[in-house]
């Protein structure tokens, strides 16, 4: 093996890819204890089983770009999505989505402005749900909320129906059902928490 190939430069293009160190070592064939020896000698920090995997899911880096120099109106959207997902997203940690469900259509397309236009998430980061009561018409409350997100009915997949909640008003107000939308990506997560952390370190 040419030890050029151990070089600074050649180590760190490799590892960046998402490359683990065993996997690294096979390409440069060599033993992975001689990846770490240069490693260390370089001082290239390791990364966490979680990071390695983040680079492997994005080959081509993050799939969302923050818009700097906010309007007016860009800020106002970016605290109503940040109060949104703190009202109303998925508070469990380790989903690496952003989740938001609802029953109005409005709160929803907010919310996807949010990831859009502040955020700049890829289309194809989006996924979306809906779930109905087994008295509503699955395939009416497809078509309402593909009309109302501008997006093709068939982004829904298969509809889950529930049984009916008792009684009250809660059914008229979902008669199209609950529609739930994420946007995927742990690292974009991560970050929309933190900034909520922060806000409420502050002002709570």
């Amino acid at each position: 093996m040419d030890i050029n190939q151990l070089s600074k430069t050649n180590l760190k293009a490799l590892y960046s890819k998402g490359l683990s160190l065993t996997e690294t070592a096979k390409v440069l064939s060599c033993s992975p204890n001689k990846v770490v020896y240069w490693m260390k000698k370089y001082s290239i920090k390791r990364r966490s089983h979680s990071e390695a995997s983040y680079i492997k899911q994005n080959p081509n880096g993050d799939p969302f770009r923050i818009k700097k120099n906010l309007t007016k109106d860009d800020i106002l959207l970016y605290g109503l999505g940040l109060g949104i997902f703190w009202g109303e997203g998925n508070k469990n940690p380790t989903i690496p989505s952003l989740r938001v469900a609802n029953t109005d259509p409005n709160l929803i397309k907010v919310f996807l402005a949010f990831l859009k236009s502040i955020y700049g998430l890829s289309e194809n980061r989006f996924s979306y749900s809906i779930v109905c009561f087994n008295d509503v018409d699955s395939e009416k409350a497809r078509s309402f909320w593909a009309r109302e997100l501008r997006i093709p009915p068939q982004k829904f997949g298969k509809i889950t129906v529930i049984p009916k909640q008792g009684k009250g008003t809660y059914k008229i107000k979902s008669i199209f059902g609950v529609c739930t939308v994420q946007g995927n990506n742990s690292k974009l997560r991560k970050l929309v928490s933190v900034k909520i952390e922060t806000l409420v370190k502050k002002y709570a």
